[in-house]
């Protein structure tokens, strides 16, 4: 705590901006807002290329060096080999440390933390064990990579799942010592006001009739996201009328243009590429019908929040763990996990008007929280636990 009674936060994650995902955005969202009355620091690696950090925030950044690895999109963190990033996290007066991530960045906050006799609590925020498949393509050595991160999180103090399947996929599947609580993500869109105007932007934009039905994927264009599925599924929509929307981009952007193209549902598809206009985005979320994410990789996805936001509900994947979020036909629809199921579950929507309007509500209702509800409830739980690690001193 600083002179003027300011508490010190220290959040550490293993990427950050330039690089964009979803954790960096949750780190972004928390330190803005913690920065309106705590002193607050994230600690990360440097990004390619780096000179100096040009970018401005309204907290600190102190920044590690790295290692590149080929083909790949991050980088390795060597943290203890920087000097001048272990003397100042050294020098930091840290009331309480927040790991987004079990690696190299996030252990070294761990063991500020121990070595000071502050607290320390962990988000988790991806599957693990996906990851680690995905790039050593060995169960063996994924297994001992995932004890790892598992001994990680127990050092904390405690740790936080996105929902209730998260924490149950940690207990159950990956063996952490204890049940982890559920602290959920949010977003900072706001409902359209004039939806009118709003909706009559899409339309114009992408020369869309207005009484055609808007479906919506917003993410990566990553074979990940199962988005090769939802083309299929779609597929089998060809005789409706409707038009898909994907916003982003990725590095299976060309092949998935190239099947698209190749499929009977070419005319249907429009690639907006990646957003930054976020007004303009939030108008798509709003003029969207369904919000398709059959995503079995993702954790916990902020754009399901921002589809909610909208009053536009989504429709998972059953068994997913970003499904874990909503009860099926109350604020989300779930699909049985096969192409025609899915395509049958969105036809099933478009017939049921009621069921889509009780469901649009409920999404609204149960999944939209903001950001500043998500830190302000975080906040308190900073200052329980710096409270109770006081009492144990």
């Amino acid at each position: 705590m600083d002179e003027n009674g300011k508490l010190n936060i220290g959040l550490f994650i293993d990427t950050f901006f330039p690089m964009v995902d979803g954790v960096v955005m949750v780190v972004d969202n928390y330190a803005r807002r913690l920065a309106q009355h705590c002193n607050v620091t994230v600690f990360t690696l440097r990004p390619r290329g780096y000179k100096k950090d040009t970018r401005t925030f309204p907290y600190k950044t102190v920044r590690c060096g790295k290692l590149i690895v080929p083909f790949l999109d991050y980088d390795l963190p060597t943290p203890k080999l920087d000097r001048k990033f272990m003397r100042e996290l050294e020098n930091s007066n840290l009331d309480i440390v927040h790991i987004h991530s079990p690696f190299s960045i996030g252990n070294v906050g761990i063991a500020y933390a121990k070595k000071h006799n502050v607290p320390v609590i962990a988000t988790m925020h991806s599957q693990f064990k996906l990851d680690f498949m995905r790039a050593v393509n060995n169960k063996t050595i994924a297994e001992m990579l995932l004890k790892k991160v598992v001994k990680t999180f127990d050092k904390c103090d405690e740790y936080y799942a996105t929902n209730v399947n998260h924490a149950k996929l940690f207990f159950e599947d990956y063996k952490v010592s204890h049940l982890p609580l559920v602290q959920r993500n949010g977003t900072d869109m706001l409902p359209v006001k004039d939806e009118k105007a709003a909706i009559d932007r899409v339309n114009a934009e992408y020369r869309i009739s207005p009484d055609t039905p808007v479906f919506l994927f917003v993410g990566r264009i990553n074979k990940l996201k199962n988005i090769y599925f939802l083309l299929e599924a779609l597929t089998k929509l060809r005789h409706k009328d409707f038009v898909m929307i994907f916003v982003g981009d990725g590095q299976d952007m060309h092949n998935f243009k190239n099947k698209v193209k190749e499929s009977t549902i070419a005319d249907k598809v429009i690639f907006t590429g990646k957003i930054t206009d976020r007004e303009l985005l939030t108008a798509i979320y709003l003029r969207a019908k369904l919000f398709l994410f059959p995503s079995l990789y993702d954790a916990s996805s902020l754009v399901q929040i921002e589809a909610a936001s909208q009053h536009t509900p989504t429709v998972f994947l059953r068994g997913s763990v970003t499904s874990g979020t909503v009860t099926e036909d109350v604020n989300g629809f779930i699909s049985d996990c096969d192409e025609q199921a899915f395509a049958d579950k969105i036809d099933e929507i478009l017939e049921n008007p009621e069921l889509y309007e009780k469901v649009s509500e409920g999404a609204f209702r149960d999944l939209y929280v903001t950001w500043d509800d998500c830190v302000s409830n975080m906040f308190e739980i900073y200052k329980r636990h710096i409270e109770e690690s006081k009492n144990k001193a």
